[in-house]
């Protein structure tokens, strides 16, 4: 997991991220970078009153490859395979608030390749900055939450930095 400024320049971001082993190596990434798409591109404000209504900047994104840059939500027991991406820094205490929490309307699932699907992500407080495909309409998991916005990572978007020499 690389912890990015938000207002990294996109050079030094797609370095980063090529270091950290979250963006595979491509003398090409200028000519196929992703989509950079922010929280406030999701949904129209002010809410209506038929609730949430995708901005076309969210339509648009549906099926690609976007960077998006958030806050890994705190939990009290990470799930394997997946965790939350939010706008702002949030904890969730899942024991103590059921399904009355803090999470902001805008908030993504992030689910690992099914090769890493056990795999827990320890929680990385800071802004991150993630690539992968962008899924949007609700779906329900194995725990009863429904998630309306997924980012599907690559299989090498948490795999160990190679040493340099």
């Amino acid at each position: 997991m690389t912890i990015l400024p938000a207002r990294a320049s996109r050079p030094a971001v797609v370095a980063l991220l090529v270091a950290a082993g979250l963006l595979p190596f491509s003398p090409s990434h200028a000519a196929e970078a992703p989509q950079t798409l922010a929280f406030g591109d999701f949904f129209a404000q002010p809410i209506g009153p038929r609730g949430l209504t995708p901005k076309p900047e969210l339509l648009a994104a549906v099926g690609r490859e976007v960077r998006l840059v958030g806050f890994m939500v705190q939990r009290e027991h990470a799930q394997p395979g997946r965790f939350l991406l939010t706008p702002r820094p949030v904890t969730m205490a899942e024991h103590a608030d059921g399904e009355a929490d803090d999470l902001p309307a805008a908030t993504v699932t992030v689910l690992l390749d099914a090769s890493q699907a056990s795999r827990i992500v320890a929680h990385q407080p800071g802004p991150l900055a993630l690539t992968g495909r962008l899924e949007y309409g609700p779906v329900e998991d194995e725990t009863g939450r429904i998630s309306w916005l997924r980012l599907r990572l690559p299989p090498e978007a948490l795999a160990a930095p190679t040493p340099s020499r």
